[in-house]
């Protein structure tokens, strides 16, 4: 009796025989961009935003899921069409795929939040041209299946808005005292001579910030140190 070869899909795209889904090689596409291969510390990408949202930590977690949102569904996306993309013009395919998603975006946040909506408008326009984003449908949603897409478009965004987070969660407290527009220090802290350090609030201190995350990291993780 012959064995029925035919691999159904069971979830995702993922076949019967197709490796686990919690397999090692899976866990590390969500894993690496948050350390050894972070898209900002580790490949230098996406500096401008991690420049230009940091001041408050409230445009920062909304970047970070728009973020998520685009490249999780543009990697999904690109992956499904990948042997349908004519080599020529998949840098277009690319730019019309995320351009829809970050439409769909900048729509939702002016209907929903519409504060953050003006305050990021010009910065979620220019998902279109982030690095991460048209990196990674090139390096690697054009050549794997969709399961290892979803995970390192998640991956990735994750590891970029982590340093987001981290960049303005030090300028909006050093910066005002406050916390996703709360007060935090206490008065009293005030009363006894502390001043919030207004260099932080300007841009080059999110670089410096960057910076000293990026030190901490090396001097954790010293495969990451180039060599001569």
């Amino acid at each position: 009796m012959k064995k029925n070869k035919n691999k159904k899909p069971l979830l995702l795209f993922i076949g019967k025989n197709s490796e686990p889904i919690f397999s090692k090689k899976n866990k590390k596409l969500l894993s690496d961009p948050l350390d050894d291969n972070n898209p900002i510390t580790v490949q230098v990408l996406g500096i401008c935003s991690a420049l230009a949202i940091t001041v408050q930590l409230k445009p920062a977690i909304v970047m970070t899921l728009s973020v998520i949102f685009v490249m999780a569904c543009s990697n999904v996306i690109i992956s499904v069409l990948r042997n349908l993309i004519p080599n020529r013009i998949r840098i277009i395919v690319f730019l019309v795929v995320i351009s829809s998603l970050v439409a769909l975006v900048d729509q939702f946040l002016k209907a929903y939040a519409y504060d953050v909506s003006k305050e990021l408008s010009i910065f979620i326009g220019l998902i279109v041209t982030n690095c991460i984003v048209m990196g990674r449908l090139e390096a690697f949603a054009l050549g794997n299946g969709v399961f290892k897409s979803l995970l390192d478009g998640i991956g990735n965004a994750i590891g970029y808005g982590v340093i987001l987070i981290l960049v303005a969660f030090f300028r909006e407290l050093l910066g005002s005292g406050n916390l996703m527009g709360y007060q935090v220090i206490p008065d009293f802290v005030y009363e006894m001579g502390y001043e919030n350090n207004g260099l932080m609030l300007l841009s080059p201190m999110a670089l410096i910030t960057v910076g000293i995350i990026i030190w901490i990291q090396r001097s954790r993780n010293e495969k990451l140190i180039e060599q001569g």
